[in-house]
């Protein structure tokens, strides 16, 4: 079992930046998806980034301003989010997934899943 909490969420204008954390309650090992997801009412929850290794993939609205990462050590996964948009208002979601080996993208690949941190982006 992991627990997952984000936290870094807040309001921004456009063009602003924040940077998101998720802290696990223990080790996720590299070899293993841990990604985000965000969530706009009404919507379905969608794919924003995933991570495994040192192998990234991202969603096209997001690619070349946001970037994931994770601290092994401290048990901690991030997403810095640069130039962001008032459609980048969501709850985002970190995840992690019980695949081995492999980056996963669907909302069904991933067992644990935080509580969500809102992020509004002002126009």
């Amino acid at each position: 079992q992991v627990r997952l909490v984000e936290s870094g969420g807040g309001l921004v204008q456009a063009g602003g930046s924040l940077k998101l954390s998720c802290a696990a309650s223990r080790r996720t090992f590299s070899n293993y998806s841990m990604g985000w997801f965000r969530r706009v009412p009404g919507k379905e929850r969608e794919f924003v980034a995933v991570i495994i290794g040192s192998n990234t993939d991202y969603a096209d609205s997001v690619k070349g301003r946001f970037t994931i990462s994770r601290d092994n050590a401290k048990n901690t996964l991030y997403l810095q989010m640069n130039s962001l948009k008032p459609e980048d208002t969501a709850v985002y979601y970190c995840a992690a997934s019980n695949k081995y080996g492999t980056i996963v993208v669907r909302t069904t690949d991933y067992t644990y899943w935080g509580q969500g941190t809102q992020v509004t982006v002002s126009s």
